[in-house]
C-alpha cells in the first residue's frame, strides 16, 4: 500500500493516484468579532432623569446666590436677574449679625475635625481588631454592629438627650461631638475592608521580625487601609457636616450653632414678628456651606477610588 500523497486543488488526478486517499487542509474558522453592546433607551432616560434631579437644585442654588432679596421674588428661578450681586451677598453673609456666620462655620469645622475625625480613627481601630484578631464573643460583637447599623440616628436622639442632660453636657460642644464619635457603618466598612486588604502573612512576618502590635498597625496595616479610611472619613464628614436634628435638640446657645442650625434660624426670621427677611443670605450661606464638601470629594477621590485592591496576595 503506497503512502498518501497531497493533491493540489485545480489538478486532475491521474490513473495511478485515483485510488489513493486525498488529504484536505482544515478550513479556517472565522473568529467572532467584538460584540456591540446594545444601548438601553430606558436606562439612558432614567440616568438622565437622575442627573437632572441631582444637578437642577445645585444650579438653582448657584443662580439664586447671585440675586438680591428683590431679585429672588421678581425673576425666574433658573435664570439670572438684572442685578448680579454674588460678591455683595457673600460679604453680607459674613458680616450680617456681627459676623455670626463665621462663628457657625468654625463650630462646624470643630465638630467635623473632632467628631468625624475621631469616628474615623475609632472605626479603623475597631475594624482592624475585629478583622485580624480572634477573641471570645466576636460573633456577638458582629451582631451588635449590624443591629446598630440598622437603627436610625433619629431614634437615638431623645435617649441621648436625656443621658446628656443628666450629665450636664447639653448646650455644650460635647453634646454634638461625643455622639458623632460612634459610626457603626464606618466600623462595619473597615471590618470588611481590613479583612481583605491586610494579608495575614505580612503581619506574621512583622511579628517574626520583632515588631509590636502597635507598630504593625501603624507601619503595616494603616498604609494598606488608606482607601477604606478615606471612604469612612468622607461618610462621617458628610454626616457630621449636615447634622441637623442632634444639634437642634442639644444646643440652645446660638454661639455653638453649626451652619445647618444657624441658616435655619436665619430662615425662620421671616416667620417671626419684626424679623428681617434674609432669604438671599440663607441661599448664599447654603452655597458656601456645600463648597467644602465638594472640595473634599474632589481632593480625596484619588485615594478612595484607587487602590481598592491594596494588600492582595499574589499566589
Amino acid at each position: 500500500m503506497g503512502s498518501p500523497t497531497l493533491i493540489a486543488s485545480g489538478t486532475t488526478p491521474d490513473r495511478a493516484t485515483r485510488g489513493t486517499p486525498r488529504l484536505r487542509t482544515p478550513r479556517r474558522t472565522r473568529r467572532p468579532g467584538p460584540r456591540r453592546t446594545r444601548r438601553s433607551v430606558l436606562l439612558t432616560v432614567l440616568t438622565g432623569l437622575v442627573l437632572l434631579y441631582s444637578l437642577v437644585p445645585l444650579l438653582w442654588l448657584l443662580i439664586s446666590a447671585t440675586k438680591t432679596q428683590k431679585g429672588l421674588a421678581g425673576s425666574f428661578g433658573l435664570w439670572f436677574s438684572d442685578d448680579f450681586a454674588l460678591w455683595d451677598n457673600i460679604v453680607q453673609t459674613f458680616s450680617y449679625d456681627d459676623g455670626v456666620f463665621t462663628r457657625w462655620l468654625l463650630n462646624t469645622l470643630l465638630y467635623v475635625v473632632v467628631g468625624a475625625g475621631g469616628a474615623t480613627f475609632l472605626a479603623v481601630l475597631g475594624g482592624y481588631a475585629l478583622a485580624k484578631f480572634e477573641f471570645p464573643g466576636k460573633r456577638a460583637v458582629f451582631a451588635v454592629v449590624i443591629g446598630a447599623v440598622a437603627v436610625p440616628g433619629t431614634a437615638l436622639a431623645v435617649p441621648t438627650f436625656l443621658m446628656f442632660s443628666r450629665l450636664g453636657l447639653t448646650d455644650t460642644p460635647w453634646a454634638v461631638i461625643v455622639p458623632s464619635l460612634i459610626s457603626p457603618f464606618g466600623l462595619y466598612l473597615m471590618w470588611v475592608f481590613a479583612a481583605e486588604a491586610i494579608p495575614t502573612e505580612l503581619m506574621e512576618a512583622a511579628r517574626i521580625d520583632g515588631a509590636s502590635e502597635a507598630r504593625i498597625f501603624f507601619r503595616v496595616g494603616l498604609p494598606l487601609l488608606a482607601p477604606g479610611l478615606v471612604t469612612v472619613l468622607l461618610f462621617t464628614m458628610v454626616a457630621t457636616w449636615n447634622n441637623f436634628f442632634l444639634p437642634l435638640i442639644m444646643i440652645r446657645d446660638p454661639d455653638w450653632y453649626p451652619l445647618t442650625l444657624g441658616l435655619n434660624a436665619w430662615n425662620a426670621q421671616a416667620a417671626t414678628a419684626g424679623g428681617e427677611v434674609v432669604f438671599h443670605l440663607v441661599i448664599t450661606g447654603s452655597l458656601i456651606t456645600i463648597l467644602p464638601l465638594i472640595a473634599a470629594f474632589l481632593l480625596l477621590q484619588r485615594y478612595w477610588r484607587s487602590g481598592l485592591a491594596a494588600g492582595s496576595v499574589k499566589e
